[in-house]
């Protein structure tokens, strides 16, 4: 009995500190099919309400065993309400080196929250809008791969900033 009590209180203590952490004031998912087409952007509408206060955003991408490159190019941009445009080209490295996909799950199915801002101030409240596309290219071919296979959904996380 005394060891079932001491195991509760852990998971208890556990499950407290976890829910206590901060939740991402936007997060969302959008699905892409089985496959990423080349000229699909996924965008995200995002409301800014606090110009002070910095963010961190994150790329949230869900693949699967059909995903078959160590990397991936993305082309990521945030327009602001006065249509400023702010555009970024991300790679991320998506396995390691023996050919393991990164990113957690338990299956064949990997979620990879990938950074895209860090401490990142908006210069002006309102609607944003975050889009982002695949760019990946095979080696020596100019046009992008047209379907990328393995791919199913792409997200987007906005968290404040942990003060330090």
């Amino acid at each position: 009995m005394k060891g079932n009590l001491k195991i509760s209180i852990v998971f208890l203590l556990v499950f407290t500190l976890f829910a206590c952490g901060e939740k991402p004031v936007f997060t969302s998912y959008k699905s892409v099919g089985n496959s990423w087409h080349r000229d699909s952007i996924v965008s995200f509408n995002f409301e800014v309400q606090d110009t002070l206060q910095p963010y961190n955003m994150f790329l949230n991408l869900r693949t699967n065993n059909k995903y078959e490159f160590s990397n991936i190019f993305l082309i990521a941009s945030i327009e602001s309400p006065n249509q400023q445009i702010k555009v970024d080209t991300l790679e991320y490295i998506m396995a390691s080196p023996d050919g393991k996909m990164l990113g957690s799950g338990f299956s064949d199915v990997k979620d990879s929250k990938l950074w895209f801002k860090e401490n990142y101030r908006f210069s002006e409240l309102g609607n944003h809008i975050i889009k982002v596309e695949q760019a990946l290219r095979k080696r020596s071919e100019i046009e992008g791969i047209e379907r990328l296979e393995g791919v199913t959904d792409v997200g987007l996380s906005v968290e404040l900033t942990k003060n330090q």
